[in-house]
């Protein structure tokens, strides 16, 4: 994935800081204008890259912190006379280097972030800071198109870990490979690290332990298969065209491409090892041997079925007579965030009913501002699942992966705000199920002193005129705006849609006090008790609740004492029920 070089290689005659500020900037600007899909760019630590800023542009006038493109900061400013940098250090940004193997490469931290820990060079830049200060080690990253109707690139600074798991045998290795390369790549590594021929291996979606789907499409990426971060690759050896089963005993289907003709069998699986190391650090690296193995049996379903269930990962446990809807959905790394809006939205009867009826009919394919349908098929097809009876869990890696494709902000495993997820999400299927083709163009009148009603009902009538979908029918409303000016008095009424309404959060309005209770006649030792009063009450408020946590009889009575000074014993009785309590 990375090529380490720590040699020094500066060469020919030094430049002054000026030469090399703008050498820099051009070959950025010349790169940044053709970057393309597959192009490689090179991280470098923040920190170098900041000190060498600074030795560059001591002379000139701008700020740094300005600078928003790489040639930008080739432009801004420094302070004062710097000495010039020594090779370039990548040290701080590598996790592990020392436990570096032949399939990971040099593995970085995981929780960097650009701008903060690293900058990313375009190659040519990269390769001439590299003849100028030498230093490392490489860590180069490919440009991926991330986009589905149009061009998104993006350096995928962090390509797919995923853990090769071999059957029978139990072997085990981890592997960096990018979400865009082929299944058929995959494939080959896999065969590759384990010595094994293409011919006796075929290879499953292993995600939590669970064979979900065979990977037979060569051709398709592991973006479009759902391959996540940090899961398992369950490597299948096949011995003369048939499953290697426990005690030598073979089933007795061919393979024939496909999972159709797979027979029941008692397959060798390895057990979860207590090396595997969550929150996706890098925990055992390299090919490791002599797991404990369990016996798992897979279950004899049509395999037709056995795919559309495990699409979702649900979970092999069923429960008899349990209400419909009651199915959880399983984190894939942080995304609560995803799972609660999703819970919200599936729970909403009005919008359970109509997903799990024919809502197909209502797909506005050409819609430009949509996603082709694709966003409410996925979400409709994720809700029936979560309808569907006697299940408990599944994973929506599926409605996950389509979401990164439309809104690449959500990809990854990041924790990310629930309410800008619904947002988008409510906006993403209002406009895949939008039911007008042609939006007309409507002019709004003014109220001119009509009854509000009859303006709201024109004015609605002209949204619902653009704007007709399930959504609007069940999340959108209207505000009320009213404008008067202060030159002429005019009055200005508009009703506007909304679809989210932004409230404040109430202030904490009690607080809790700890009262010493003592007898007057000292039968009883003294007792503390808590009670909880407004944050602005008075005497009289601490008294009842007091009271009611004392459970006084009727012919019984509280007096109030603020001890001022404990040491001395300084007392105040507080009589007036009407003061503030302090």
């Amino acid at each position: 994935m990375a090529e380490v070089s720590m040699c020094s290689s500066s060469g020919g005659a030094e430049l002054s800081p000026e030469e090399e500020r703008i050498m820099i900037r051009d070959i950025a600007l010349a790169a940044e204008a053709n970057s393309k899909d597959g192009d490689a760019f090179y991280l470098i630590t923040q920190r170098w890259w900041q000190h060498w800023i600074e030795y560059v542009n001591q002379d000139q006038s701008n700020s740094i912190n300005d600078a928003s493109s790489l040639s930008e900061h080739c432009d801004s400013v420094g302070s004062s006379t710097l000495k010039r940098p020594a090779g370039i250090d990548n040290s701080d940004l590598i996790y592990d280097a020392a436990s570096e193997d032949s399939n990971m490469g040099v593995e970085i931290h995981d929780t960097l972030l650009e701008g903060r820990d690293y900058v990313l060079l375009p190659q040519e830049v990269w390769s001439q800071l590299y003849l100028w200060y030498g230093g490392g080690p490489t860590l180069a990253r490919k440009v991926i198109n991330s986009g589905l109707s149009q061009a998104e690139l993006a350096v995928e600074v962090y390509p797919l870990r995923l853990q090769l798991v071999v059957m029978p045998k139990g072997d085990r290795s981890t592997i960096r490979i990018s979400k865009k390369e082929t299944i058929g790549e995959l494939h080959r590594r896999a065969c590759e690290i384990f010595d094994l021929s293409m011919e006796q291996v075929r290879i499953w979606d292993y995600y939590g332990h669970q064979k979900h789907a065979l990977m037979n499409d060569m051709d398709k990426s592991l973006d479009d298969a759902n391959i996540q971060m940090d899961q398992n690759i369950l490597v299948e050896v096949i011995n003369h065209g048939n499953n290697i089963a426990l005690g030598g005993s073979m089933s007795s289907g061919h393979d024939n491409g496909t999972a159709e003709k797979e027979a029941t069998s008692v397959i060798v699986e390895p057990s979860i090892s207590s090396l595997t190391i969550a929150a996706g650090f890098p925990g055992n690296k390299g090919a490791s041997r002599n797991y404990s193995m369990e016996l798992v049996q897979n279950q004899n379903q049509p395999t037709s079925n056995r795919e559309s269930d495990n699409a979702y990962g649900i979970s092999g446990v069923t429960t008899r007579g349990s209400p419909c809807g009651l199915t959880g959905l399983l984190n894939l790394g942080n995304t609560c965030f995803m799972n609660s809006a999703i819970q919200c939205l599936v729970h909403t009867p009005e919008l359970a009913t109509y997903f799990r009826e024919d809502y197909h009919q209502e797909i506005n394919w050409k819609n430009p501002l949509g996603m082709v349908g694709e966003l409410a098929m996925a979400f409709g097809d994720l809700l029936r699942k979560l309808w569907a009876p006697g299940r408990t869990s599944l994973a929506p890696r599926p409605f996950k992966a389509k979401l990164a494709r439309f809104a690449p902000q959500f990809s990854g495993y990041n924790q990310h705000d629930s309410q800008e997820l619904l947002a988008f999400l409510l906006d993403g299927l209002h406009e895949d199920l939008n039911r007008v083709k042609h939006k007309p163009y409507i002019k709004s009148r003014d109220a001119d002193g009509r009854p509000d009603e009859e303006v709201a009902d024109e004015y609605w009538a002209n949204h619902i005129a653009r704007n007709d979908s399930i959504i609007v029918d069940v999340c959108q409303g209207q505000y009320k705006s009213t404008l008067v000016c202060p030159v002429c008095d005019k009055v200005s009424v508009t009703f506007d849609p909304f679809m989210y309404l932004s409230l404040p959060l109430q202030s904490t309005t009690t607080r809790a006090m700890t009262i010493i209770v003592f007898t007057s006649d000292g039968s009883m030792l003294p007792t503390t008790c808590t009670v909880t009063v407004p944050k602005q009450g008075r005497c009289r408020d601490l008294i009842q609740a007091l009271s009611s946590s004392c459970s006084l009889k009727h012919n019984e009575k509280l007096l109030l004492v603020e001890v001022c000074q404990f040491n001395f014993l300084m007392l105040s009785f507080l009589s007036n029920q009407a003061d503030i309590i302090k």
